[in-house]
């Protein structure tokens, strides 16, 4: 949820560069500090949730269309991380789930509900892990090796805002399929070496970070790569399958709630803020000057990468920041650019989160895809 949260920060500091300025010098103005901001490496956490109470192993929280979102989260606060179910009821403005495991909030505690509900790294899931650095063009950069049995990798790639953690809902059932899993830090993340310039590069230099990541895992034995993202996550692996040399290792890919139009989500983000409409294309340019980001190779739709292995893309319907219908035109085009790209819509649900609205669902879709899709292969790599 940290985009969201991102966004929301934004628009707060926008009005406040806005005040007083004319209209056509504070477009400009604006522009430039929105640029500014989306190219900002910096995270401020935001906990805009509030716990009314805790009793008889259920917490309460003020009702907002967060708090009310289905399926099981985490509830995280400054100092500490829960886990909470469904809704189990809504009286008086008071939203009360069951708290299943974690800390345990006090009453008046800012909070903010989150898609990741363990902390802090693959062991609070069961999982044994080693830590390794992947050597990137910057440096090295931290990430989770989960073993497993295959030679057939997953390289994991978080999205912006975001960390490793985002891949802890999932470790799982990958490892139950005996697939080792990479989950990858990237310049900027607060893990990784920082860009030279300290500016976020939306994908377009962030990629060469996840190709180190794929080198890595063939140098100890991958034969096979599935590369999975999450938000950001999927321009960065977009980006990749349409650069790297080792796109061609690449044989299935799953996006969750990817970004495969930057435009389209500057656009969401502007609409759902209000911002003043010339504000989006104006922000863009601005930022294509700054760093040198061409914002139609991000169009997946008009611009697909140049390997296109089986994909599985996951989007759900109510999501604020990354549009739904960039992944809808992107799954109804796939058949005329030669894409095997299977998608799966949930409804309902905020970003990233159709994990969290049915777990064992997600995980039934995701394992049956990688299954089907990577049958063909047996260990000496014959088909």
């Amino acid at each position: 949820m940290s985009f969201i949260i991102d966004i929301v920060t934004v628009v707060g500091r926008l009005a406040a560069a806005s005040a007083g300025v004319g209209i056509g010098a504070g477009l400009g103005g604006i522009g430039w500090f929105y640029s500014g901001v989306l190219l900002d490496t910096r995270r401020e956490v935001v906990y805009p949730e509030r716990v009314l109470g805790v009793t008889r192993g259920a917490v309460s929280l003020a009702e907002s269309r967060l708090t009310r979102q289905p399926g099981t989260w985490g509830l995280r606060w400054a100092g500490g991380l829960a886990r909470v179910g469904p809704v189990s009821a809504v009286v008086d403005g008071a939203v009360r789930r069951p708290l299943l495991g974690g800390d345990v909030p006090v009453a008046g505690t800012a909070a903010v509900l989150d898609t990741g509900p363990w902390d802090p790294d693959p062991a609070a899931r069961g999982l044994a892990f080693d830590d390794v650095d992947v050597p990137t063009p910057l440096g090295p950069a931290p990430a989770w090796l989960v073993p497993g049995g295959s030679d057939t990798w997953v390289v994991a790639v978080h999205g912006r805002g975001g960390s490793r953690r985002e891949a802890l809902r999932v470790l799982p059932a990958l490892h139950a399929l005996g697939l080792p899993v990479l989950v990858v830090s990237y310049r900027n993340d607060g893990d990784a070496p920082a860009s030279p310039d300290r500016r976020d590069h939306l994908g377009d230099a962030e990629w060469e970070d996840v190709e180190a990541a794929v080198r890595f895992a063939r140098e100890r034995g991958a034969r096979r790569i599935v590369l999975y993202g999450w938000s950001m996550g999927g321009a960065i692996t977009g980006a990749f399958l349409d650069r790297s040399a080792e796109a061609a290792d690449v044989v299935a890919v799953v996006w969750d709630a990817p970004l495969v139009d930057w435009r389209a989500t500057l656009r969401l983000q502007a609409r759902n803020r209000r911002l003043p409409p010339g504000l989006t294309p104006l922000a863009t340019a601005i930022t294509s000057r700054r760093i040198r980001i061409d914002f139609d190779r991000f169009d997946l739709r008009r611009r697909p990468p140049a390997v296109r292995p089986p994909t599985l893309l996951v989007h759900t319907d109510d999501d604020t920041a990354v549009p739904v219908s960039a992944s809808r035109a992107l799954a109804a085009a796939a058949p005329g650019l030669d894409w095997a790209l299977r998608y799966v819509e949930v409804a309902g649900l905020e970003h990233t989160a159709a994990w969290n609205a049915d777990p064992a669902a997600y995980e039934e879709t995701v394992t049956s895809f990688l299954s089907e899709v990577l049958a063909p292969w047996r260990r000496d790599g014959t088909r």
